[in-house]
């Protein structure tokens, strides 16, 4: 009865320090910061050029912009760190 205790008990111990092994080669990575995007209120017309709609989108105090397809066409969204 005693030497089940103890196998039990190195088998527990193995598991655990496999655990900590495996738990210490994990690569974590850095978090981000999420970014917000919401509607151009200045672009108008089909996003056809990401550049534009940047350029537009900085106008408007925000530091990037995208295409993004929203229904049917494509829309100019401007985008920053959410906060």
């Amino acid at each position: 009865m005693a030497d089940k205790g103890v196998g039990s008990r190195l088998s527990a111990l193995f598991l655990l320090v496999l655990l900590v092994i495996s738990i210490g080669m994990m690569q974590l990575e850095p978090a981000e910061g999420r970014t917000c995007k919401t509607p151009s209120g200045k672009f108008k017309g089909v996003c056809a050029s990401r550049n534009n709609c940047k350029n537009v989108c900085q106008t408007e105090g925000f530091p990037s912009g995208s295409c993004d397809f929203h229904v049917a066409n494509r829309k100019c969204y401007c985008s920053k760190p959410c906060p």
